[in-house]
């Protein structure tokens, strides 16, 4: 005869706390950064679209005439993570010309290819592994 198991009551866990949320107003303040930035970065309208999740143009246009509507979670998660980049690049870098030029640059960590190109992979992941990596490298 096999012994009869029996169930023992489980404590709930607590409730992880909240994260943090991007407000309207702090995405768009992100969405027009990115588009000075994107300026400074010299990339094209459809690179900055792939950057921003697959935008369209047209919706890419109307932001950079300063309309940028509702965000979803993913575009200000991209942003957010796109303000990162940047800010660690002006840790690292001394020289505007160098925040703004790393970007495009051949990198050995990235297997010869630029953090751009990487990042052009369309993927949030992507934009994340380029931030990672400059955390990395801030220490």
């Amino acid at each position: 005869m096999e012994p009869i198991m029996s169930l023992q009551l489980v404590e709930k866990a607590a409730a992880p706390e909240a994260v943090a949320v991007i407000t309207d107003e702090e995405g768009e303040a992100m969405a027009r950064a990115a588009v000075n930035l994107f300026r400074h970065w010299g990339i094209t309208d459809a690179e900055a679209c792939t950057l921003l999740g697959g935008v369209s143009k047209r919706t890419y246009a109307r932001w950079k005439d300063g309309d940028i509507g509702r965000l979803t979670i993913d575009q200000k998660t991209r942003l957010s993570v796109l303000m990162g980049i940047h800010k660690a690049l002006r840790i690292l870098f001394t020289e505007k010309a160098r925040v703004y030029e790393w970007v495009k640059k051949p990198n050995q960590a990235f297997g010869g290819r630029s953090a751009l190109d990487i990042m052009l992979g369309g993927y949030l992941t992507d934009i994340f592994r380029v931030r990672h990596y400059l955390d990395a490298a801030r220490g």
